[in-house]
C-alpha cells in the first residue's frame, strides 16, 4: 500500500508539472501572436458616462500582477488604480463633450490614502464646476470611500447598505509576550525616543511617548478627513453621525440606510438597477455589444489609454513607492538599484531640465535610501534642480530620499518624519534550551561565529551594532540639518523617530510648504527657469516584463462590467475582509522585521495610514503566513 501511495504522488507530481508547462506555453504562444500585431488595439470610443469603478485600492504607483500567483492561486488578484491616471481621466473628462457624467462605483473599494483621496475629491469638484453630473454608488460608505463619494453631485446607497465611519487609528499587535513563551530573544539596536516601529518586539504595550505622538497624528488626520468631507456636504451632519453613530441608528430603528439618509449622508436609497435608470437618463443606453450596466458606460482603463499625455516633458517625474530595498525591485516598490538606474537614465535625456520625486513610501533600507538620496544628488550638481513631493506618507528611509531635494512640497494630510534608524535581530538560545538543545562554541577573537543566533549574540557583537545604528542615526541628523539649514542638534529635538502630520512637518521646518504633485511640478519648472505653465511632465517609470504587461492586460477587468461583481458588500462581509487583511499585514510586518537583514529606517505603524495591498491579498492563507513566520 505504500509503495502504491509513492507511485500515485508521483503520478500526480507529473500531471502538475504537465499542466504548468502547458498554462507557459499557452500563454507564451498568445503573447508572441499578439506581439506580432502592429500597435495596440483601436478605441472605439463613444459618449456616455466615464465609469470608475474602485474595485480596488488607489495607489501612487500599482504593482507588478505576479502572473504565476494570479494563474496557481485561488483568488483574483487586488487590483490598484494609479492616482495619476483617476485624476487624468477626471480632468480630461471634465472637457470633452463625450462625457455626459461620471459614475462612481465604490462597491469594491478597499481604500487610498488621506492625501490621494483629497486629490481625486478635487478633481471630482472640477467636474461638477463644469456643470456634469457626477454619481456615487456603494452598498456601504467608509471613511475612505465616503471621502470620495462626499464629493459626488449625488450619492447612491444601496437600502440594504449603510454609512459607518470608524476614522483613523485602531490596535497596533506586540509580540514581547510571545517572543517570551518562545524563548526567542530580541536583540534590538536603534535610535529615537519614538522609534515605536521597534517597540512591539521589546514591550507588551507603546510607550507613553509613543502612545502620545500616535494619538495626535491620528487627531489631526481625522480633523482633516472632517474638514475635507464637511466642505463637500455642508448639510450633512457629519460630525454628529461619526461621534453618536448609536444614536442616530436607534432613530431609524436600526436601518442604516435610512439613518444615513435622514442625516445627509446619502441623497438617494435604491439597488444597482435604479442606480443604472438614474445614469442612463443622464448619459443615454448602453450600445449593443456592452457588457454590464444598462447605461452607455465609457471604461476607464480605455479611456486612460486614449487620453495618455505625451511623453515630451520638460520636468522628470520619478516615483518611489512603497518599501524601500536593497537592489531592484519592480514598480510599487523601491528597489535602491531600480530607482537609482531610472534617476541615472533621466540624467542622460538633454531635455530634461528638472526632477521632480514624488515619494510615498515609509522607509526602509538605509543603504538603498542612500543610493537614491546620492542619485539625486548627483542630479543637482550637474545643475538640475530637484523638488520632494510626498504623498500619503514620506517617513523614515522616504524622508531621507527627500532630504536630497532643493524644495520639498507636502500636503497637511501626508504622514512623515520619523526620523530615526533600527535593526531587531533575533537568537534562539532560550528557544532550543526549552527543547533540551544547548552549543557550545571556540572562539579566536571576541567576534568569532557571531551574531551566534543559535548560543545567543554576545556582547562585542551587541555593542558595535548599537553603535553602528547610532552612527547611522548622526549621519541622519546631518543629512536633515544640512537639507533644512538647521544645526544636528535642531533636527534631534524634532526627530527621535517621531511621526508627524504635514501640518506640524511645515510649522518645525521639515517641508517648505504645501502643495501637490502638479505644485511640485510647477515649482520645478520655475527653478529650471522654465514658464510653469508651459512645463510638461515626463514621467519616468520602471518598464514592465513584457510577459506580465501582456498578462496584466489580458487579466485586467473592463470597469463597464465590473459594477456586476460578486462579493461582500455589506458592513460584516467588508469588515470581515478588512480585519483579514489586518491580520495578514501584522503577520508579514513581523515577518519582514524578522528576516531583515540591514540596518532600518523605516515606519512601520504609517502601515495604518495607506491601503492594502496585493501582498496583503495574496492567496496565501493566515495559517500559510504563521507558518513562515515561525521557520
Amino acid at each position: 500500500m505504500t509503495f502504491l501511495k509513492a507511485i500515485w504522488r508521483i503520478i500526480i507530481g507529473v500531471k502538475d508539472v504537465l499542466v504548468l508547462c502547458f498554462l507557459l506555453l499557452f500563454f507564451g504562444g498568445l503573447y508572441a501572436v499578439l506581439s506580432m500585431a502592429p500597435g495596440e488595439r483601436p478605441l472605439h470610443t463613444h459618449e456616455g458616462a466615464l465609469l470608475i469603478d474602485m474595485d480596488g485600492t488607489l495607489v501612487e504607483q500599482p504593482q507588478e500582477t505576479d502572473p504565476f500567483s494570479a494563474l496557481m492561486g485561488s483568488e483574483a488578484p487586488l487590483y490598484e488604480y494609479r492616482l495619476r491616471d483617476v485624476v487624468h481621466a477626471l480632468e480630461n473628462a471634465r472637457t470633452d463633450p463625450k462625457v455626459k457624467a461620471v459614475v462612481l462605483n465604490l462597491d469594491g473599494f478597499a481604500g487610498g490614502g488621506q492625501v490621494a483621496l483629497m486629490r481625486v475629491g478635487k478633481a471630482l469638484d472640477s467636474v461638477r464646476a463644469s456643470k456634469k453630473p457626477v454619481l456615487a454608488y456603494a452598498t456601504l460608505y467608509t471613511d475612505d470611500s465616503y471621502m470620495l463619494a462626499a464629493h459626488a453631485s449625488e450619492v447612491w446607497l444601496n437600502p440594504l447598505g449603510g454609512v459607518v465611519f470608524s476614522g483613523p487609528g485602531g490596535s497596533m499587535p506586540y509580540f514581547k509576550g510571545l517572543i517570551d513563551k518562545l524563548g526567542v530573544t530580541a536583540h534590538i539596536y536603534r535610535v529615537g525616543t519614538y522609534k515605536s516601529a521597534v517597540e512591539p518586539f521589546m514591550l507588551s504595550g507603546p510607550s507613553p511617548e509613543a502612545q502620545a505622538a500616535s494619538q495626535a497624528l491620528v487627531n489631526t488626520l481625522w480633523s482633516n478627513w472632517l474638514d475635507d468631507v464637511a466642505k463637500a456636504r455642508p448639510r450633512a451632519k457629519i460630525a454628529t453621525y461619526a461621534t453618536k453613530p448609536v444614536q442616530q441608528i436607534e432613530a431609524a430603528k436600526g436601518n442604516l440606510s435610512q439613518a444615513a439618509l435622514s442625516a445627509g449622508l446619502v441623497d438617494k436609497l435604491g439597488d444597482i438597477r435604479a442606480f443604472d435608470e438614474r445614469v442612463t437618463a443622464l448619459a443615454g443606453e448602453a450600445p449593443s455589444g456592452q457588457n454590464g450596466p444598462a447605461f452607455a458606460a465609457i471604461a476607464l482603463h480605455d479611456y486612460t489609454r486614449a487620453h495618455r499625455p505625451a511623453g515630451d516633458g520638460q520636468i522628470g517625474v520619478v516615483t518611489v513607492a512603497g518599501a524601500i530595498m536593497d537592489g531592484e525591485a519592480g514598480p510599487g516598490t523601491a528597489g535602491g538599484d531600480s530607482i537609482a538606474m531610472l534617476i541615472e537614465d533621466a540624467l542622460a535625456n538633454d531635455d530634461i531640465k528638472a526632477l521632480v520625486v514624488r515619494i510615498d513610501s515609509p522607509g526602509g533600507s538605509v543603504l538603498a535610501s542612500e543610493q537614491i538620496r546620492a542619485a539625486l544628488g548627483a542630479a543637482r550638481a550637474k545643475g538640475i534642480p530637484v523638488v520632494a513631493s510626498m504623498g500619503n506618507v514620506a517617513a523614515s528611509g522616504g524622508y531621507w530620499v527627500a532630504s536630497a531635494a532643493d524644495t520639498v512640497l507636502a500636503e497637511p494630510s501626508t504622514v512623515t518624519g520619523s526620523i530615526g534608524v533600527f535593526g531587531i535581530l533575533p537568537s534562539f538560545e532560550g528557544m532550543l534550551s526549552k527543547i533540551g538543545i544547548t552549543t557550545s562554541a571556540v572562539k579566536t577573537t571576541p567576534l568569532t561565529g557571531e551574531p551566534d543566533v543559535l548560543g545567543g549574540i554576545g556582547p562585542e557583537f551587541n555593542r558595535i551594532t548599537q553603535l553602528g545604528v547610532e552612527d547611522i542615526y548622526r549621519r541622519f541628523l546631518k543629512l536633515v540639518a544640512d537639507a533644512r539649514g538647521k544645526s544636528p542638534a535642531e533636527i534631534d529635538r524634532i526627530a527621535q523617530g517621531r511621526v508627524w502630520d504635514g501640518g506640524s512637518a511645515r510649522q518645525i521646518g521639515l517641508i517648505d510648504r504645501f502643495g501637490g504633485l502638479e505644485d511640485a511640478i510647477a515649482e520645478a519648472a520655475r527653478l529650471a527657469k522654465i514658464d510653469p505653465e508651459m512645463a510638461r511632465p515626463l514621467y519616468i517609470d520602471p518598464e514592465p516584463d513584457p510577459f506580465t504587461a501582456f498578462f496584466a492586460r489580458m487579466t485586467g477587468e473592463s470597469e463597464a462590467r465590473a459594477v456586476y461583481r460578486s462579493g461582500a458588500r455589506d458592513l460584516l462581509g467588508h469588515q470581515a475582509a478588512m480585519q483579514r487583511a489586518m491580520l495578514l499585514r501584522i503577520l508579514s510586518d513581523a515577518r519582514m522585521m524578522a528576516e531583515g537583514s540591514s540596518v532600518q529606517a523605516r515606519c512601520l505603524e504609517c502601515g495604518a495610514f495607506t491601503p492594502p495591498s496585493p501582498a496583503a491579498h495574496e492567496n496565501t492563507g493566515v495559517m500559510t503566513l504563521i507558518a513562515k513566520l515561525m521557520q
